[in-house]
């Protein structure tokens, strides 16, 4: 089989699912993971015969995302803030919305030398990226998950990125500590279980749920002891940035201003949704 031919049984697959922009983009990762051809290589070599062990490979590819598979699961891998991490089940795929998060903490943490804490850390994604970002931060990530803390510290490892990773359970948080942070960030679960009807069935159905979702009657549950912690541990004009569900962006605002931090804000993403709150502790 010739690699255009192929390109064009993966794109036949993909389209009524995925659409024609997302699945070209997705054909592309493909080949770049597993080939690791360019976009351009794969112009070039259209008319190249494929090895039978590369065939075999991109058949099993184009069939398990076919059946629903989200193409990281399938590749092992996902791409966030210019970085390669390891992905697996146990943790949530990494979102281009959450690099906006990361943005905007370099942005305005330009000083050397912060200390910085990830709750809920995940693949390590925000940690990570944060730790090779910032000037020589001193970063600490949590996460209540043995098997999401093994990915991390594989990606950490990988990345060569100086990260200190804790088990620890945002619910269970102390209101106070002996510890003190420049710049708390968290990404946690923020899905009400009533939108799943909305959601793309292969999130629903492979990334881990306890990631994800929070009860219908809960949906700030796990923001009240974040931000009671970020209040009691961030020293004098330390920050806290989480990423929020839109629906609820004002109340985890209200909630931080309520708590004693100041100047709480939300901030939209890249689709102008609300996606971001953050605050200050003076």
């Amino acid at each position: 089989m010739r690699a255009k031919e192929m390109i064009q049984a993966m794109t036949a697959a993909w389209m009524p699912h995925h659409g024609n922009d997302e699945t070209r983009a997705m054909v592309r990762i493909v080949f770049e993971e597993i080939m690791h051809w360019s976009a351009v290589d794969m112009v070039l070599r259209e008319d190249r015969e494929l090895d039978e062990w590369e065939v075999k490979r991109l058949d099993e590819v184009t069939r398990r995302v076919a059946d629903g598979e989200p193409l990281q699961y399938v590749l092992g891998t996902a791409r966030f803030h210019g970085l390669r991490f390891v992905v697996t089940p146990a943790v949530l795929i990494p979102r281009p919305e959450t690099e906006q998060l990361v943005d905007m903490i370099v942005d305005e943490n330009p000083r050397e030398d912060l200390r910085v804490l990830d709750m809920g850390t995940g693949s390590g994604c925000i940690a990570i990226a944060l730790a090779r970002a910032l000037k020589f931060p001193q970063v600490t990530a949590t996460d209540i998950s043995d098997a999401a803390l093994a990915v991390a510290r594989e990606n950490a490892r990988q990345l060569k990125a100086r990260v200190t990773f804790v088990r620890d359970d945002i619910l269970a948080l102390p209101a106070t500590g002996s510890t003190r942070w420049d710049i708390i960030v968290s990404n946690p679960p923020y899905v009400c279980r009533s939108e799943v009807a909305t959601m793309e069935r292969h999130v629903v159905d492979h990334e881990p749920a306890g990631a994800l979702f929070v009860p219908d009657d809960d949906p700030l549950r796990y923001y009240r002891p974040l931000i009671k912690h970020a209040a009691a541990t961030l020293h004098q004009g330390g920050h806290l940035y989480l990423e929020v569900n839109s629906r609820y962006a004002d109340e985890v605002a209200a909630l931080a201003h309520n708590t004693g931090l100041a100047d709480a804000r939300v901030h939209v993403d890249f689709t102008g949704r609300p996606r971001f709150v953050t605050g200050v502790r003076f």
